[in-house]
């Protein structure tokens, strides 16, 4: 059974998706090559301040175009649905074929037409969920950056080619290093999703309130509402699982940020520039565009940035980095949501209160 027709997802974001910036053939080839070769770099400085170790060489990043970055999330989204889509597969009475077949094509559609929205914006990030390799082996992650949207903003910005590409890997590098270096964490963050989705309610009945929920907080957010479609559909089932995702997720984002512009000003002359317009580009766009990035929850991901990296900031401010670093220990020693707001009740938590003196 077909949840979603993926095909149709990739042709609908290939063709509404809005082409990137004009360059010259040989401009393409020294962004690909530079921002190869930056990735490499920005690994470096990243393990050498975070003090993450991984046993495994990182493999070079994946650059792709706008097309090339829907292509792929189309397959990260078809892993990560699996366990759902084959339950439904499994279920003794599941819907008629038609029914099937029609709605499989309308989020096709939809997922289609959100990955085209976000393609044009996204300037690159660490793919957690791979389709298995040829030999049927699970594949591990992969780092891309979608070279136009690179372009494109620090065009717009203008700011330094090489420093902003530099600046953006230390960031995409920090996730390659949190998820190759923390072993445990990539199956923690699979394993909450696949709860989250199998929490679902599959009955009719369910599904037609949720979409009724879902339409309410489409017209407040157009009204200037601060819903968003993820709260608007989920169970509280799911909403407890969400609360532990977003909380890991907060961290790695915050972790990511913190990162970046604490190594920045050693590696990356004009950082403080990069920062300050990159901070108004975030916050800017037009009434549409604020519109479905409320929808789509990407303000919240806004928020985590400034969440996250001030939980980081305070954490090592406290305890040092090898102090912060026990947050990779276990599950049990990430922060929950309420430690993300108050990080020293997870210092009192993890580390502990320091003895006395005599």
């Amino acid at each position: 059974m077909q949840v979603i027709d993926w095909d149709l997802a990739v042709s609908t974001g290939t063709r509404l998706v809005r082409p990137g910036p004009q360059v010259s053939r040989e401009e393409a080839r020294q962004a690909v090559a530079e921002l190869r070769t930056l990735s490499r770099e920005a690994e470096g400085h990243v393990r050498e301040f975070t003090r993450i170790h991984a046993e495994t060489a990182p493999q070079p990043a994946t650059i792709v175009d706008r097309p090339g970055w829907i292509k792929a999330n189309v397959e990260g989204f078809r892993v990560v649905l699996e366990p759902l889509t084959q339950r439904m597969a499994d279920a003794v009475n599941g819907p008629p074929a038609i029914v099937s077949a029609v709605g499989s094509r309308i989020t096709g559609v939809e997922v289609g037409a959100v990955l085209a929205f976000l393609a044009s914006r996204v300037l690159g990030q660490y793919e957690l969920f791979l389709p298995p390799d040829p030999t049927g082996r699970e594949a591990a992650g992969r780092l891309t950056l979608v070279a136009p949207n690179i372009v494109h903003a620090e065009r717009e910005l203008d700011v330094d080619p090489h420093d902003f590409r530099l600046w953006v890997c230390l960031h995409e590098e920090t996730h390659r290093v949190q998820f190759t270096g923390v072993t445990w964490l990539r199956e923690y963050v699979r394993s909450q999703m696949t709860d989250f989705l199998l929490a679902s309610d599959l009955d009719l009945g369910t599904l037609l309130e949720r979409l009724r929920n879902a339409a309410d907080t489409v017209a407040d957010v157009v009204r200037g509402g601060e819903g968003n479609l993820i709260d608007a559909i989920q169970s509280p089932e799911q909403k407890e699982i969400l609360d532990r995702l977003t909380a890991v997720m907060t961290l790695v984002e915050g972790h990511g940020d913190y990162v970046m512009d604490a190594v920045g000003p050693s590696v990356v002359p004009s950082v403080s520039d990069i920062r300050s317009k990159f901070a108004q580009r975030r916050e800017g766009g037009s009434r549409l565009d604020r519109t479905v990035r409320r929808l789509l929850g990407i303000d919240l991901k806004m928020k985590q940035y400034a969440e996250g990296s001030a939980f980081v900031r305070t954490v090592v401010g406290e305890v040092g980095m090898e102090g912060f670093n026990r947050v990779w220990t276990s599950p049990e020693t990430l922060p929950t949501s309420s430690e993300i707001t108050d990080p020293r009740s997870w210092v009192r938590r993890v580390i502990g209160t320091p003895a006395l003196p005599a």
